[in-house]
């Protein structure tokens, strides 16, 4: 089996800053594409940040220039680095990743649980 576990949130001011970490185990051959995604109160779930196996990256247009996804393959890990934090990021945070598991010739995504990020005015 393969899960993911988030960590890093919290609860901080505006103009502050979080890194969100997420860590991928179990049975794993390859992991392609990790991202972090959104969702706030009542709204759907949004991509923020993605970065593929080789290190390419793309950000939502609301949170580029203030968050940078960052990934350890060795580690099975990807970051998310979040600054200049305004009220709006206010959402719980999940971390997604396309994985082959060891059983498998397939990819499939696996999500973490989430971790709640809230700021404040």
């Amino acid at each position: 089996q393969v899960q993911l576990v988030e960590s890093g949130g919290g609860l901080v001011q505006a103009g502050g800053s979080l890194r969100l970490s997420c860590t991928a185990s179990g049975s794993i051959f390859t992991i392609n594409d990790m991202g972090w995604y959104r969702q706030a109160p009542g709204k759907q779930r949004d991509s923020v940040a993605a970065i593929t196996a080789g290190g390419s990256t793309n950000y939502a247009d609301s949170v580029k220039g203030r968050f940078t996804i960052s990934r350890d393959n060795a580690k099975n890990t990807v970051y998310l680095q979040m600054n200049s934090l305004k009220p709006e990021d206010t959402a719980v945070y999940y971390c997604k990743a396309r994985i082959r598991g060891l059983a498998s010739t397939l990819l499939r995504d696996y999500w973490g649980q989430g971790t709640q990020v809230t700021v404040s005015s």
